[in-house]
């Protein structure tokens, strides 16, 4: 029994010490200057940072100055103002993610403070405006995504001043609507550009031409996911994707979205000459013009051969009327040649001017 109680003793002197120890655990560490801020977690270590949901309406400051990779989805930041990033430059930053952030305009300097940003995802926001020194300070740059940001106001002009001194690697425009090639927005030196799932139905010659300008040969585009349309204007694309195909890596994929008869179809499968025109896809008017004077020849001439041969089947009936007819015009210039000699014969003519003789 006294060793029971001198151990109970024993116990109870450390028992102080041990909650010491675990009070640190129990109380959650104040945000130390440079740490993860308090609507953001940090993944591994602090150069991850990702903010999600937490309908921010500006850019966090209270970020780790080491951070490498930075994440804001489902946030309200609507505008990214003039150094929305300044207030604790992120030198070391060379990812930011800006994703389903209701983003709408971007003002000049906007990035200022990220001189080493390489890769800037502003997909699915909403784009309306876009200044032209919009990414300014970011000489670095050379991945930019604007997948499905520029469904609610035509940009090209405004991107096109705003990219003017980047030296981009790759684009991406996917899922954009599209209807035609973005030629002012593809600087020289550009590698890659990611077109899929637009509006695209063809790509003309002009936009062929571009593509291989002097700055542009090297230039890599996917154009999956686009209704193709395989009439007789696919042609000048589809003789360029064949002696081009490794620019083009899913080229193999790619398939007919009409006419009804090829749809589905594989491209690359296809003849030039299978390719024929509609008026209702904007073919070309010639060949269609063409096509119907053909037609109307052949109808003339299947006329021409049943006439040939209905006078072939009745030829004795037609040599019987035209000996018939021939007798009766004979027999007609004969009275006429009657009454006229009876006219000019000048003794009927004195018997009838002296009755009384």
């Amino acid at each position: 029994m006294a060793r029971r109680q001198a151990r109970a003793a024993g116990s109870g002197r450390w028992l102080p010490w041990l909650g010491l120890a675990l009070l640190p655990l129990a109380v959650a560490p104040a945000a130390a200057p440079g740490g993860c801020p308090s609507a953001c977690y940090c993944v591994a270590t602090p150069e991850l940072v990702q903010c999600r949901y937490e309908r921010l309406e500006e850019p966090p400051k209270e970020l780790p100055v080491t951070v490498h990779n930075l994440s804001i989805a489902g946030s309200n930041l609507s505008v990214l103002h003039r150094a929305a990033f300044a207030a604790r430059p992120l030198p070391d930053l060379r990812l930011l993610r800006l994703r389903h952030d209701n983003i709408q305009s971007i003002e000049d300097m906007a990035l200022q403070g990220l001189p080493a940003l390489r890769t800037l995802d502003l997909s699915h926001n909403p784009l309306v405006a876009v200044a032209a020194g919009a990414f300014a300070d970011v000489p670095l740059l050379r991945t930019l995504q604007l997948n499905q940001a520029l469904l609610a106001a035509p940009l090209e002009e405004q991107l096109a001043l705003a990219l003017r001194n980047l030296s981009l690697r790759r684009l991406e425009l996917a899922g954009n609507a599209l209807r035609a090639l973005p030629a002012a927005l593809l600087p020289a030196g550009l590698e890659e550009l990611d077109l899929r799932n637009n509006s695209l139905q063809r790509l003309a010659a002009a936009e062929l031409r571009s593509l291989d300008a002097p700055g542009l040969r090297g230039l890599r585009l996917t154009l999956g996911a686009n209704p193709l349309s395989c009439d007789c204007a696919l042609r000048p694309f589809l003789a360029w994707l064949r002696a081009a195909a490794a620019r083009v890596p899913d080229a193999r994929g790619l398939r007919c979205a009409g006419p009804p008869p090829l749809r589905g179809a594989v491209l690359l499968r296809l003849r030039p000459e299978g390719l024929v025109c509609a008026a209702s896809e904007g073919g070309e008017p010639g060949q269609l013009e063409t096509a119907s004077y053909v037609f109307f020849g052949i109808v003339l001439a299947l006329i021409g051969i049943v006439f040939l041969m209905v006078l072939y089947l009745n030829r004795r009936g037609i040599k019987r009327w035209l000996h018939n007819l021939r007798e009766a015009c004979r027999d007609q210039m004969e009275g006429y040649h009657y009454r006229y000699e009876q006219d000019a014969d000048p003794r009927s003519t004195s018997t009838i001017g002296t009755p009384g003789l």
